[in-house]
Order: structure tokens, then sequence, then C-alpha cells
């Protein structure tokens, strides 16, 4: 197989020549695992990747609703699916997750993910991979990305909500995309968790001058924070909008069902909504409930992220602005996460 000549060139499908004979099955699939995947990406070049390709390579690419199917009254079992035909980025992936919400009493996480990447021009399989971790770093990055878009210059405090698998993710891709941040404070229900996490960034985060801490007091700490990113499955509002300071960016990731929500209307009301893609309309708890409540109309919305991209749409327009950014994944950032790292292991192994 041939393989670009540059990791640059690999990270962008739409400048790397050798995409054609990269999705051809010249070589065997291949397995990439879990700690092969950390070591070829990073929040940053992910970060970097979604910016540069996501505005020419989302319209090309087809990506069906993602399936649902109840394993339990409690579990479920999805499907994302997306490929593309174009010579440009010949690939097909899917993704396959478990949601098994119950296992924190087993102490396991919750989600469970198995990535699988073919050739559109053969229909060969290239690579199979960790779904799980590929989707911890996919999501993070969709996140630091519109915080480098949304967030002010000047954010300097980071406050993380939820120390789940995903917290130390989205610490990480925030810091990337912004780094004048110096402050991280982090909030979970369990305080050791909050605290432990805390302590692994001080001594593994790789972030010099940044100081992390953690604190119980959840109204207090999302007064402080420039950007307050949440992850959890909370169903009753955790940030109150009237806490919000002027010019913080909400980041709400966690929620996906109507009957979840990370804030509360107040929040919804007080700031400027942006979304990941047009799916959020119709899954996620805060959005769906605010409109049916009249907070807000879907007219509202800012614009998705793509569109922030290619500045169709206009984001912060002036500094103390509230800004809200509500993700619920997608096969799109999947597969180009997915390509990224293939490319970048065939890369590695030439």
């Amino acid at each position: 197989m041939a393989t670009a000549t540059n990791p640059a060139e690999a990270e962008n499908p739409n400048t790397n020549p050798n995409n054609l004979t990269a999705a051809a099955g010249i070589t065997s699939p291949v397995f990439i695992s879990t700690e092969s995947l950390h070591s070829l990406i990073s929040h940053q070049t992910l970060i970097r990747h979604f910016e540069s390709c996501l505005p020419t390579v989302s319209s090309s690419l087809q990506t069906p609703i993602r399936q649902s199917h109840d394993v339990s009254p409690s579990s479920s079992l999805l499907l994302m699916p997306s490929w593309c035909s174009s010579p440009s980025f010949p690939y097909i992936g899917v993704k396959l997750v478990t949601y098994f919400p119950q296992n924190s009493i087993l102490n396991l996480p919750g989600v469970h993910a198995s990535y699988v990447l073919f050739s559109s021009i053969t229909g060969q399989t290239l690579a199979s991979m960790d779904g799980t971790v590929l989707t911890l770093y996919r999501t993070a990055c969709v996140s630091g990305l519109a915080s480098k878009i949304l967030a002010r210059e000047d954010s300097e405090t980071l406050v993380m909500i939820g120390a789940g698998a995903l917290a130390p993710h989205l610490i990480k891709a925030h810091l990337s995309a912004r780094p004048s941040l110096r402050r991280v404070i982090i909030w979970n229900r369990t305080v050791d968790k909050a605290s432990k996490l805390a302590e692994e960034m001080r001594v593994n985060g790789g972030f010099d001058g940044v100081s992390f801490e953690s604190n119980e007091c959840l109204e207090e700490i999302v007064e402080l924070g420039d950007i307050v990113s949440c992850a959890t499955n909370s169903e009753t509002p955790l940030v109150k909008g009237e806490r919000l300071k002027a010019g913080a960016h909400l980041d709400l990731v966690g929620s996906f069902k109507h009957s979840m929500r990370e804030c509360d209307d107040e929040a919804i009301r007080r700031a400027r909504v942006f979304v990941d893609n047009e799916a959020a309309l119709l899954e996620a708890g805060e959005l769906v409930g605010a409109f049916e409540r009249g907070v807000i109309a879907k007219g509202d919305i800012g614009g998705n992220l793509v569109e922030l991209i290619r500045k169709e749409k206009v984001g912060r327009k002036y500094s103390e602005e509230i800004t809200l950014f509500k993700s619920v994944g997608s096969a799109v950032v999947d597969i180009l996460a997915s390509q990224l790292v293939y490319e970048h292991y065939i890369l590695r192994q030439g």
C-alpha cells in the first residue's frame, strides 16, 4: 500500500494523493491496538484535521441516521455507518456501540465500541480499531474545535463537570484549542473521582503552567468558568444559567436522549446556541425541551460546526456574549478520525 509522503498529507484527504491506493486493499486488514491508537493521534492533530477536512468532506459523505436498538429497558445497541465513493476519500466506516449505564456498579465503562474501516473501491476490510477510545478522541476534539471558534481568546479557567472516561480527553482538547487556559477545576458527584482526575492531570497531563484542582461546590465554580464543559448522564440540570459569567462558553456533551439535561432553560435563554450537527435539534434533551417550552425556536440556533468553520455563520459577536455548543456526535467525525488513525498507521509502517 502506498503511503502519504508526510503526516500533514495524511491529515487532509483532499491533499493526500495516495488515498486511492490507501483504500484499495493492497495490504491485509490491520488491527490497530488501543495503545497504538493513542500514539498515532493527539487532540491537537485531530482538532486540526477536523477543521481542515469537515468543510469539504462532510458534503460528500453518506451518513444515515444512526440505528438504535433496545437490548433491555436501560441498555442499547447503536450502529453508525458512513461512506464516500469519491476517489479523494474512498472509505466506508461502521461503528458498533453498546450503551450499558448500569456498568457503573461493576466499575466498568457504560459505553463500549468497535470501529471497522473498509475500502469503498473494493469493499475490502482495511482496519479495525478500538471504537471506544476513538469516540473519546473525536467527541472531545469536536468540543475543542468549537471552543477554538466560540470561546474568548483570553479564556483562563476551564470548569470540567464530570470525571468519567471522557473528562480527561475534554480537558486536553480544550487546553490544546485554547492555550490561554491556565486553571482547570473539576467537579463530580463522587468527590474522590474529581480529586483523582485532578491529580492524574497534574502528574501526567503534560501541560506546563496549568493548575488542576477539584471542588465540591458546583455553583461556585460555574461562576468562575470562562469555558464550562459538561460530560454527564444527568437528567436534572447541573449548570444554572444565572451562574454563568459574562463571556462564558458552555460546552454540553453528555445528553443524547430527551430525558437528559445538563443545563437549565436560563442557560439556553442567555446564550447564543450552536450545535455540532442537525441531529442535536432532535436528540438533545436541553434543546428539545427548550423548543417545547418556547424558550427558543429552532430558527434561533446560531449554526452548526461546519457552518462556523466555513464562516457561513458568525460565531462569538462580542466579548461579553455567552455561547453554548451542544454536540451529540455523528458518523462523519467517526470516519474522519478513523481515517487519520489508519493513514498515520500505514505511514508509520512504511
